[in-house]
């Protein structure tokens, strides 16, 4: 028997403190395999992108699972295989990327404009995953022609 495919919760509406903050234009929940669990943008916003849609944040999933896994093999490589990586964070001309671990499996990744309180938003990344982390997890899947035994 074939392994099962459940569809995850929507967890985007948990997001909305983080975009509420002044400078903040998206976050987004990802499994560790790149799916999207979640998504929201801030309101008003202008721009290249001004909200994202369901494929811009699948998108978005996808890369932000290979920074992870990347992130994770270089600190490995550096450290150890028992180091783990608490955050990521991305400058660009336009604005700030922070990636934080969101429980067991799931990572938060957060975009913000230029003139953002990086520090503010890094804060709040971490006090949101300590209030609702746990549904922010994104359990292990089967994996697929296991044989039954």
């Amino acid at each position: 028997m074939a392994g099962t495919i459940s569809k995850l919760p929507d967890v985007g509406w948990m997001l909305r403190p983080l975009t509420g903050i002044p400078g903040v234009r998206h976050a987004v929940v990802v499994s560790e395999d790149g799916l999207r669990m979640g998504h929201d943008s801030a309101e008003g916003l202008s721009g290249e992108v001004s909200r994202l849609g369901v494929d811009e944040a699948e998108s978005l999933a996808a890369a932000c699972a290979a920074l992870t896994v990347t992130s994770q093999s270089t600190v490995s490589l550096l450290f150890g295989d028992e180091a783990g990586v608490r955050q990521l964070m991305i400058e660009s001309d336009s604005g700030f990327v922070l990636f934080t671990s969101a429980g067991q499996g799931a990572s938060l990744g957060v975009a913000t404009d230029t003139e953002t309180d990086v520090g503010l938003v890094a804060q709040q990344m971490q006090l949101l995953v300590a209030k609702i982390g746990a549904h922010l997890s994104s359990q292990p899947r089967d994996p697929m022609g296991r044989p039954a035994s």
